[in-house]
């Protein structure tokens, strides 16, 4: 059975009860690491792992635990780039599963907008977050699920 772990520092508030209804559902282990305190609901099959502060520091330690199979939820792409080169997957907030087949294009877009930005161009960050973007995650993870726990 696959494990799911959540980026906490960012997860939106909106993600939390479809993925919340899902890990009780399927009974899936499910590890939320973040820098500090984030609740998506009581469950024995959740843990929250606070890590220390620092810019990358549940990223490190998502990476260390992620096996091969696991899924990973972040919208971070380095993290995401680096658990799909240890055979993990890994769908954004906005419902964007991240494959092999991808993940080089979106890690080359972000580089290439942060040496934009470091250069001094003022650029749009994304779009807020709305109830479309968490009907896009909640279908994307449902199609997830249903693929690799026979649901």
């Amino acid at each position: 059975m696959i494990r799911i772990f959540v980026d906490g520092d960012a997860f939106p508030n909106l993600l939390k009860p479809i993925l919340f209804r899902s890990i009780e559902r399927l009974k899936l282990e499910t590890f939320v690491i973040s820098n500090k305190p984030i609740t998506i609901g009581k469950s024995k099959l959740i843990s929250y792992i606070i890590v220390e502060q620092g810019a990358d520091e549940a990223d490190h330690h998502i990476v260390e635990l992620a096996k091969e199979g696991d899924l990973v939820i972040t919208a971070d792409i380095p993290l995401a780039d680096r658990v799909i080169t240890k055979a993990a997957h890994a769908i954004d907030h906005r419902g964007e599963l991240y494959t092999v087949d991808n993940i080089k294009q979106y890690l080359a877009m972000r580089n290439l907008m942060e040496k934009i930005r470091e250069s001094g161009e003022i650029t749009k960050g994304p779009k807020p977050f709305d109830k479309k973007d968490a009907h896009q995650f909640a279908n994307q993870l449902h199609k997830f699920l249903s693929k690799y726990c026979k649901i």
